[in-house]
């Protein structure tokens, strides 16, 4: 299948993510098309994941294998080179719409944030993370399909961003100028230096004028 084509668009619902591709994935069989690619993304930073992406404009989907930090479980490693993913609220379960009490799996949202916990500086970088019931007895592989985007900034955070760069270069250019205080006073020293250059010149001059050469 080729996914240039023109008017292509991978929009899948969360649905379709669930009970159709990571299900399939998961449970061993193969896909007709390989337009969601594997990828350990832990290994990337999220900058660089679309460019890693076989598809997408906005947001970039993978099949992540789960890292536990040990081996009898426990919360998974989701930590970079440069920051860590941290998980915002509770995870949310995913119903199906034609079968409300038919439960398909659950999503877990995350912010990315560079540095390190809990010093990190958080970004506009965001993950959700689809994993299948527990009580799915027959997977075969323990893994999550993930969606990476980057949220929208708010006009009123760039507004705010805009007038701290006016202010830090501002302040930087003002930096580059003497104080009104220092000012002062060079032009006070250059003065002095003058006058005293000046009352050198005439001592020097009428000193001259009282020697008697002789003829």
């Amino acid at each position: 299948m080729d996914f240039q084509l023109p008017g292509f668009r991978f929009h899948p619902t969360e649905e379709e993510l669930l009970d159709f591709y990571l299900k399939k994935i998961a449970l061993g069989k193969q896909l007709h098309s390989d337009i969601i690619s594997f990828l350990d993304i832990y290994h990337h930073e999220p900058w660089d994941l679309p460019g890693l992406a076989r598809i997408g404009e906005r947001e970039w989907y993978f099949f992540v294998p789960r890292e536990r930090k040990n081996r009898h479980g426990g919360r998974p490693n989701r930590t970079t080179a440069k920051g860590y993913w941290k998980a915002t609220g509770s995870d949310r379960p995913i119903r199906c719409l034609t079968d409300p009490k038919r439960l398909l799996g659950l999503r877990k949202t995350l912010v990315f944030y560079t540095g390190r916990a809990p010093k990190g500086q958080k970004t506009d970088w965001v993950m959700n993370e689809y994993r299948l019931p527990n009580t799915c007895s027959l997977l075969k592989d323990d893994i999550v399909l993930c969606k990476i985007y980057r949220k929208a900034t708010p006009l009123k955070v760039l507004e705010e961003r805009a007038a701290l760069e006016e202010v830090t270069r501002a302040s930087q250019v003002a930096s580059s100028f003497p104080l009104k205080e220092e000012a002062e006073s060079l032009c006070f020293y250059d003065q002095q230096m003058n006058f005293g250059n000046l009352m050198f010149f005439q001592d020097f001059v009428q000193e001259l004028e009282e020697i008697k050469w002789p003829c």
